[in-house]
């Protein structure tokens, strides 16, 4: 052995065996107390998770990193657009919602500015409107309109939550000016979320359609963030730990959800709303389907691998389904050019749902692409459009790919409830033989709201 190898005492017979025998037992009690410091470390740790972290101070020019919002609430979400003018025409009103059946309903729409004030399109239908029940005697600064009934819905299904959405197809325009900049950025966070408290309401929905190239899908980010933690430093103000929530509606056609930082974004988001319809229409060459699971140039499934594999959790994604079906005229059939596509229930080729099918045509469902339509092979018109058996399908789709759940456009265009043909209630009937809808409790308390009725909870 070479004079400078190291020798243990236990080894070292210049030791009395006695001295060596209280050695041992000297390095078994030190043994031990290593082991319960290790132990003890290991404890506080894991109670305290932030006591070892060095926790670092954000100056007011940076953001604070968002909160983990990966965890799944538990139940699936339920969602429907609300939209401001179905009281008018289409005379749908909130007192023809079925909470039960329902967790989350987005209002459409606000309008954002130029320069980032957000504000309410129809102020007559959302805030002013006095509905059956409303007096005309009440004093002070009172909501009306439909987002009174909504707080009142609110207040007695206390698993509904309501958001403000932002933006949709034709109020969209303003979305890559404001964006592109910190200062209407801050007038969007500030104006939308004085809107969500004065109006008492549970989350922002964003609706930007679309981000046209890389720089404004880098500005999206940033707005998300941004509002997020607005959200947050909101909640935090009123000292709640129960969050509000932020979505957007996002494309399910590859060429716009390619251009997002879907991983970027999904940091932010609770939910992303897949506008999982519109795959064909008058735009088209051909006629063709138009919210297909499978099969074709686009469909949904294809959407929804490309979210997961691009950073957005599967628990995140709600797909959207049409209430609506859109027509082609003078045509064979699927994959047969048109000519034309006719009139509709309010606008050009695109017909309620609840019309559907017309009573001189056959329904039919392509089992490959999960999708349904009409056929009338004298009038040669097809209508694509899901019916029960096609969201029963994607419900089930849903569940298999743990996905967060299911989202109408929009809800004036269903059956009621208790029509076997409502998709609203297929949908609640096959998730509900699979899981449970989404529970998680709504907000009520808004002690800062302009509107006096809705600071006192509608009391």
């Amino acid at each position: 052995m070479s004079k400078y190898s190291p020798v243990s005492v236990l080894e070292d017979e210049s030791i009395a065996p006695s001295q060596r025998i209280n050695c041992r037992g000297n390095l078994r009690r030190l043994l031990l107390i290593l082991l319960f410091f290790a132990l003890t470390i290991v404890t506080l740790w894991n109670v305290v998770p932030g006591l070892f972290l060095n926790v670092k101070n954000f100056d007011d020019n940076s953001l604070a990193p968002p909160m983990d919002h990966s965890t799944p609430s538990g139940g699936k979400v339920i969602a429907g657009y609300f939209v401001s003018w179905g009281i008018y025409a289409r005379a749908f009103t909130v007192s023809d919602l079925d909470p039960s059946k329902l967790s989350h309903i987005l209002y459409a729409f606000a309008e954002p500015n130029a320069d980032g004030t957000v504000i309410l399109k129809d102020p007559w239908a959302d805030t002013d409107k006095h509905f059956d029940g409303d007096s005309w005697n009440d004093t002070g600064n009172n909501l009306y309109g439909n987002f009174k009934q909504l707080g009142l819905l609110k207040k007695k299904n206390r698993h509904l939550k309501v958001s403000l959405s932002i933006g949709g197809w034709t109020l969209s325009k303003n979305f890559p000016t404001m964006a592109a900049h910190k200062s209407s950025r801050h007038k969007f966070v500030e104006s939308s979320i004085a809107l969500l408290n004065d109006l008492g309401l549970d989350g922002l929905d964003v609706d930007w359609e679309y981000p046209e190239n890389s720089n404004d899908a880098r500005n999206y980010v940033t707005l998300l963030q941004e509002l997020r933690q607005g959200l947050d430093e909101y909640a935090s103000s009123k000292r709640e730990t129960n969050r509000y929530l932020l979505t957007a509606a996002v494309p399910a056609g590859a060429s716009k959800y390619r251009i997002l930082d879907l991983n970027g974004m999904s940091k932010y988001l609770d939910y992303f709303y897949l506008m999982a319809y519109d795959f064909c229409g008058s735009w088209s060459d051909v006629a063709g389907h138009q919210a297909n699971l499978y099969a074709g140039d686009l469909n949904i499934d294809m959407a929804v691998r490309y979210y997961i594999e691009h950073g957005v959790h599967a628990h995140k994604i709600v797909i959207g389904m049409p209430l609506y079906g859109r027509a082609f005229r003078n045509t064979s059939g699927v994959g047969g050019r048109f000519n034309g596509v006719g009139e509709g229930t309010w606008e050009e080729g695109v017909h309620d749902y609840k019309k559907l099918p017309p009573n001189d045509a056959d329904e039919i469902v392509d089992h490959v692409a999960v999708a349904a339509y009409s056929y009338n092979s004298n009038s040669k018109e097809l209508i694509s459009y899901d019916n029960p058996h096609v969201v029963a399908r994607k419900a089930q789709y849903i569940v298999a790919m743990g996905l967060g759940g299911a989202m109408f456009w929009e809800l004036s265009a269903d059956h009621p409830t208790d029509n076997e043909r409502s998709l609203l209630r297929t949908v609640y009937n096959e998730l509900h033989g699979s899981t449970e809808m989404d529970r998680t409790p709504n907000h009520i308390s808004f002690p800062k709201s302009k509107y006096d009725n809705v600071k006192a909870g509608f009391e």
